[in-house]
């Protein structure tokens, strides 16, 4: 398959995870890549590895997303240099909260600043550029925890996805009004092995390989719909159990 769409796809949080797992999968299946993450070193690694493997140009660029001003620069300049952008995958994010209220106010702060404020500087970035090119795809990675306020160290993680789906939304809404053919879509991942999963030290019953993952989210990155559960079994309905469980089962599902 080559390339979908003009331009390049912009993936930060590309150097592990679900991002380098995505990354992957884009590239075997012919799309060119601008890969975005803090740890240079590991990123261009994964850059070289991915361009090699797949025969597409893939390139590395260090950024911190918390540098709002370096979002729009970088942004700006390999749309300029790459010669457009085909859609941008606004995956970079933490998992570090703590239960409110026992003394983590940094671990929380610091969850929202990157997985919110950081996240909308990714989409008012790659939404200037998208307007201004009439096409492409913006892709928002939320959760199957969006949906409610959930308890302990998932709190600012949940509300965090719950705040970058809404303003997903929003932007969906601005897009049609404008009768515009850029696509807006919300990816709602369930678990998927990934590093930040290690990191909790939980292993979900219902959790997929991280192939598995990597290849259910580039599908439905390719089907472009509005808002899905990926993979679409069983996190679909996991996701609506979630959301309207009473309180005395919430927890025993999570």
């Amino acid at each position: 398959m080559t390339n979908s769409g003009f331009g390049v796809t912009i993936v930060t949080g590309a150097s592990s995870g679900l991002g380098a797992g995505m990354a992957r999968e884009l590239a075997r299946r012919g799309h060119e890549l601008a890969l975005f993450a803090r740890r240079a070193d590991k990123l261009q690694s994964l850059a070289d590895e991915v361009e090699t493997e797949s025969g597409v140009a893939v390139t590395a660029h260090s950024l911190d997303v918390t540098d709002h001003d370096a979002v729009f620069a970088q942004f700006r300049s390999v749309s300029q240099d790459r010669g457009g952008l085909a859609r941008v995958v606004v995956n970079a994010g933490i998992g570090k909260g703590a239960r409110v209220g026992t003394g983590r106010f940094a671990a929380n702060r610091d969850t929202l600043a990157t997985n919110v404020i950081a996240a909308l500087a990714q989409i008012e970035a790659a939404m200037e550029i998208f307007y201004e090119q009439g096409h492409g795809q913006l892709v928002v990675m939320s959760s199957v925890t969006s949906g409610r306020g959930l308890p302990g160290p998932m709190n600012a993680y949940a509300a965090g996805k719950s705040a970058v789906t809404h303003i997903a939304d929003g932007v969906r809404l601005d897009v049609a009004q404008r009768k515009s053919p850029i696509r807006i879509t919300t990816l709602h991942p369930g678990y998927i092995d990934s590093e930040m999963q290690d990191r909790t030290g939980r292993r979900h019953r219902l959790q997929v390989d991280a192939d598995t993952g990597a290849r259910a989210l580039v599908d439905a990155i390719e089907r472009g719909r509005g808002s899905e559960c990926v993979p679409r079994w069983p996190w679909t309905a996991y996701r609506l159990v979630v959301d309207h469980a009473p309180r005395r089962i919430l927890t025993r599902i999570l």
